[in-house]
This record gives structure tokens, C-alpha cells and sequence, in this order.
């Protein structure tokens, strides 16, 4: 028999807002894997810490910060072989994400290698948009209200597009594109109806109107912009 692959999403940030399956499933786990990003300490595994056994193997997943894409799937190819040798052994393995797993989740790329030889089970978390809006007060959509989420790296005619014929925005991966992203904001005169909300649920969380923020802005940074009347009232 061949182990399960458990993908858990571990949520945006606190401890405390991951999952009871989550937890039990991480308690449990005699093989734990996890992806970093450039040799840098991983953000899911540091959100799990005080769940994960002192003789647990961690199988670390290190990807290279790089515009191409064939370095990243290298590292995954590796790391799907290392999982696949623990599941080939009858082992579990519990992959940690930050999020949730299937919302621009690094596991995705995991389940797409081995989902077809093996058992794979994905485990829901607290997305980093729903966190966002909860600690800015903010609701998000009502009744027939559409939301659009949009990664900052878009190109700033496409964002603009895209902004301008939409009406509740999430913008996700702000970091370096903050002026970008602000310039466009600002010219289709949203300003006042954006807010920034930076590390959300941890301890040195921001959370400001747009015309507040920061001139530069981490990774780990949401702009979400209602327009018009507030929609639940």
C-alpha cells in the first residue's frame, strides 16, 4: 500500500487560524514537506511550527527566485521524486501551503505531478483575501456582486482594463508593483475606495486607506478596492 499526500493549507499567517483537520493531519505527520522560495526560511513551515513532531522528516523543496519558469519546475520535479520515494514507501506525507492549496498555492504544482499515481487529498484554508478583509473591516461582495482578483505584475494597460470594468477588486502580489499599481488606482480616480492591508493576521499586520501606504511594499502585501454604494446596506 502507498502512503496518502495530504495538501493543507495552513492560512494567511496566525497559528491559530489553521484548520482542526489541518492541525491533526500536521500533529500526525511523520513526513512533512514544504517549499522555500531562494534558500530563504519557509513561511508555511514557520506558520506550523509548534505542530510539527520532533522526529518528523522534512522534505524541503528550495525555489529558485527566478523570472524564468524551468528552475522552478526543477525544484518541483525534485521534489515530487522525494515525496513519491516516501509515498512508494507506505509513508503519509503532509505538504504544507500557505493559504489555501488550490488558490494561487505552490501545492497545485505538486498535485499535478503526482495526483495521477497516487492518493492525494487536499485540506481547505483560510485564504489570505478572506484574512485581508476581515482585519480591514472590509466586506468584500453581497447578493449579485462580482469579485476579481488580480495578480500585481499585470501589465498597467491590462490592470487598468481590468479595474476600470470591475466592481469589488482584490489586487494580490503588490510588493515591487505598488507604484504601478497606485499610478492606475489614482488615474481611475478609486483612491479613496482602496485600502492596503500588509501581512495580515501576524503581528507587525498594516492596515491603511491606499493614500497612507507605504511607498514600498512586502510580498506578503493585498490592495482591495470596493466601488460605489456599499452593497450590503
Amino acid at each position: 500500500m502507498t502512503g496518502v499526500l495530504y495538501g493543507v493549507g495552513v492560512g494567511p499567517g496566525a497559528p491559530d487560524l489553521i484548520t482542526l483537520r489541518a492541525a491533526r493531519l500536521i500533529a500526525g505527520a511523520g513526513v512533512i514537506a514544504y517549499p522555500t522560495l531562494a534558500g530563504a526560511a519557509s513561511f508555511a513551515r514557520a506558520i506550523a511550527a509548534d505542530l510539527i513532531a520532533p522526529a518528523a522528516r522534512e522534505i524541503v523543496m528550495d525555489v529558485p527566485m527566478s523570472v524564468e519558469r524551468a528552475p522552478a519546475q526543477a525544484a518541483y520535479d525534485a521534489g515530487a521524486a522525494e515525496i513519491a520515494a516516501a509515498l512508494d514507501a507506505g509513508q503519509d506525507v503532509v505538504c504544507l501551503c500557505e493559504g489555501d492549496p488550490f488558490f494561487y498555492g505552490s501545492f497545485m504544482y505538486l498535485f499535478a505531478r503526482l495526483s495521477g499515481r497516487y492518493r492525494v487529498e487536499v485540506v481547505p484554508g483560510v485564504t489570505s483575501i478572506t484574512a485581508c478583509a476581515a482585519r480591514a473591516g472590509k466586506p468584500l461582495v453581497a447578493r449579485n456582486e462580482r469579485l476579481t482578483v488580480l495578480p500585481g505584475p499585470l501589465p498597467q494597460d491590462e490592470l487598468r482594463a481590468r479595474i476600470d470594468g470591475a466592481e469589488s477588486v482584490v489586487i494580490m502580489k503588490v510588493g515591487r508593483h505598488l507604484p504601478k499599481i497606485r499610478a492606475v488606482i489614482a488615474d481611475l480616480g478609486l483612491t479613496e475606495m482602496a485600502v492596503y492591508v500588509e501581512r495580515a493576521t501576524l503581528p507587525d499586520e498594516v492596515v491603511l486607506p491606499l493614500a497612507d501606504a507605504p511607498e514600498r511594499a512586502p510580498y506578503f502585501s493585498m490592495i482591495l478596492l470596493t466601488k460605489g454604494a456599499d452593497p450590503w446596506l
